[in-house]
């Protein structure tokens, strides 16, 4: 699960993925001008924009409802990552805290070095930008993260497949399919007609054994069925 994390007027950590109210609470204006008090006083919106009964929670609320079921993505963290380890240790969520970034590995290291045994850093590579393959060999020697999550914007680039060999049996690969520009096309959309074009593609041809979906339902569905049209149990 992916939780977005804003700073209030009073230095508290909330969940909010705009740096202002508008899009997503009965509030206006920015996070940052508001202390926390006064957002507990708005209601969170729906996907329609309509009102619902539902309070902006707490970072520290929200792992501790997680706590001992998800592995949690924090995004939007790492600038404030000083700010949230306490927090994490508080809770006792460290083991499923997932970080990412898109900065070179010896930024990483300067950056969260100190934390870079605690948690699970998985870096962000463009393989459209020149020297994606180069980075993706820097943080293997440097770091070996347990995933990357690659990105790319059309399936004519054959440096996916290049990666998928790369990686092979060394690290996982993490795919976005929210866009097709960061799946090559092969996104949400596309997998909901025709699912072996878009999840398929993307696990069959370039190595994907993470997918991060708005259509979880139905990629579970079919992966389910991929293992029994292969006779797999």
């Amino acid at each position: 699960m992916e939780l977005d994390i804003q700073k209030t007027k009073d230095g508290k950590l909330i969940l909010m993925h705009d740096n202002t109210l508008d899009r997503t609470t009965t509030g206006k204006g920015k996070v940052s001008e508001w202390t926390l008090d006064s957002i507990r006083t708005l209601y969170l919106k729906n996907g329609a924009s309509l009102r619902t009964k539902h309070r902006v929670p707490t970072l520290e609320e929200a792992l501790l409802t997680a706590k001992g079921h998800v592995m949690v993505n924090l995004d939007k963290a790492y600038p404030i990552f000083d700010e949230i380890f306490p927090i994490l240790e508080k809770t006792g969520t460290v083991d499923q805290i997932i970080m990412k970034g898109s900065k070179p590995v010896a930024q990483v290291k300067k950056d969260l070095g100190k934390y870079l045994d605690r948690i699970l850093y998985m870096p962000i590579v463009n393989l459209d930008s020149p020297g994606a393959l180069q980075q993706i060999k820097d943080f293997m020697k440097e770091i070996r993260p347990v995933a990357f999550e690659l990105l790319f914007k059309s399936d004519t680039n054959q440096v996916p497949k290049q990666v998928k060999s790369l990686l092979e049996g060394k690290s996982k690969i993490w795919y976005n399919t929210l866009w097709d520009t960061m799946a090559g096309g092969h996104d949400d959309d596309m997998s909901l007609e025709d699912p072996d074009e878009g999840y398929g593609y993307l696990i069959d041809e370039l190595g994907a054994t993470i997918i991060q979906t708005d259509r979880t339902a139905y990629l579970l569905e079919y992966l389910q069925a991929r293992k029994k049209r292969s006779g797999n149990k």
